[in-house]
């Protein structure tokens, strides 16, 4: 499963292991599909608290309220994902990034089903939205810990010439996800229209998860550790307080590294947190399309965004993660101007033009995050680093955009104001790139701490 490495390869010692050809194979598969499994669990969720969690669970609340209640539980979850960081950061650091990717992948799994099993507000009361409250507690737990492990298992199996690719593995089952959980409703929309879609429709993604579980949970299983933990576990020279040390010495990095994820994770959750689907088909609001199409559009778009990521990924590797972040956020800014005039024409070619534009910029600062992230942590804490940064980031960012964005509609009483903000999360995010040295091709493994742990940041020596 694995043989000796040269001194050459991604910076390991000779007496390292790298993985084998069939090994990274393996592992960019079962990446793909485990960040699959789980983001199409994440955005079910996301996709049903545009839909119809409002009018189940929050109805009494009153129409407006209502559904900022069923957005703010979207946001909610965003809270408890650094708990899940930290947890997969220390056990990630301590004990390997495959044994957390396995509980992270189970947890969201039956998080999810639970949901679908839920009674109503009106058959139980208050309950019932406490009851979705803690299981989207769970799921924000998981996806928290999940991506940190994703990534470093991908990126650190890969040559040092092609980590933006392998890193775009994980990263592209976040878009396939969103494909899957949009084209589920879609489908059932059709399946169960109108009240049935309210009565049982929504129901059947959810419980399909059930089924994700088993097949992600096979696939996994197979993968080998990476070999950098390996390395580290060899010569047991795994940190045994890796938070603290990260705080200790990296926690502008931390910072840093959250806003450049923020600026992305705002205008991505104008779909994935099913704003743009509430937005469109509310009977109430200006367009009051129909379901099905609009969600069609939503997957549509996400092939856009699947694309975008792979490709960046790839491009990363030629002119660097900085300039391709830059490009990104560029094309974001563009896209965050023309999404909601396309979107307010009515027409569904023109909404999925407007989400397909988005895709570009989204991809662009998206695709080569993976690799970005990984090469800016010393190896020792790099788990924790990857994890917290990355559940700030989503905080700061796509946590309470949609909530953002209604709020903003409904007392502007236009689109252009949510425009303007995620013009200014991309300008964040433009920031922070800026403030961040490329370090590609740096090498990964424990031999390198001290390269390591000299401070990507302009202006510092050390983080």
């Amino acid at each position: 499963m694995s043989s000796p490495i040269s001194p050459t390869a991604g910076g390991f010692t000779p007496t390292g292991t790298i993985s084998t050809p069939a090994d990274r194979r393996r592992v960019v598969f079962a990446t793909v599909v485990g960040t699959t499994v789980e983001w199409y669990d994440f955005f079910i969720y996301a996709q049903a608290a545009g839909l119809v969690f409002a009018a189940i669970f929050f109805e009494p609340a009153g129409p407006g309220i209502a559904l900022i209640l069923s957005f703010l539980t979207v946001g909610l979850s965003f809270l408890f994902r650094p708990l899940g960081a930290f947890l997969a950061g220390h056990f990630g650091d301590k004990y390997g990034r495959r044994v957390v990717l396995m509980v992270t992948l189970i947890l969201m799994g039956v998080s999810t089903t639970l949901v679908g099993l839920l009674p109503t507000y009106a058959a139980i009361g208050v309950a019932a939205p406490i009851l979705l409250i803690f299981l989207r507690i769970l799921q924000g737990i998981s996806a928290g810990g999940e991506w940190g492990g994703a990534v470093l298992m991908a990126v650190e199996h890969a040559p040092k010439n092609k980590r933006g690719l392998f890193g775009a593995s994980p990263q592209i089952g976040v878009p396939i996800g969103l494909l899957l959980a949009s084209g589920m409703m879609a489908i059932m929309a059709l399946i169960a229209p109108g009240d049935a879609f309210l009565e049982w429709g929504w129901r059947v993604p959810f419980l399909f998860s059930v089924v994700l579980i088993f097949v992600g949970y096979y696939i996994r299983k197979r993968v080998e550790e990476s070999p950098v933990f390996v390395e580290l576990a060899e010569r047991r020279e795994e940190t045994k307080t890796p938070i603290v040390q990260l705080f200790r010495k990296h926690w502008a990095l931390v910072l840093i590294a959250a806003f450049v994820f923020a600026g992305n994770n705002a205008a991505g959750y104008m779909s994935t947190g099913g704003y743009i689907q509430n937005y469109a088909t509310n009977p109430a609001g200006p367009l009051g399309l129909d379901r099905g199409p609009v969600l069609w559009a939503v997957a549509g778009a996400s092939v856009g965004w699947l694309v975008f990521t792979w490709l960046s990924g790839w491009m990363s590797d030629i002119i660097g993660r900085r300039t391709t972040y830059i490009i990104g956020w560029i094309a974001l800014a563009i896209g965050a101007v023309t999404l909601f005039p396309l979107v307010n024409t009515g027409e569904i070619a023109l909404v999925f033009l407007g989400l397909l534009i988005l895709t570009v910029g989204l991809g662009f600062t998206y695709g080569p995050q993976a690799a970005l992230y990984a090469e800016l942590f010393p190896a020792s804490v790099r788990f924790s680093g990857v994890s917290i940064s990355y559940a700030i980031g989503a905080i700061l960012g796509g946590a309470f955009a949609p909530t953002i964005a209604t709020a903003l509609v409904q007392s502007t009483g236009t689109t252009w104001s949510v425009a303007f903000y995620l013009v200014g999360m991309a300008v964040l995010g433009l920031i922070a790139t800026l403030l961040l040295r490329d370090r590609r091709g740096i090498p990964l493994g424990p031999d390198h701490e001290a390269e390591q742990a000299v401070s990507p940041i302009y202006g510092m020596s050390r983080s």
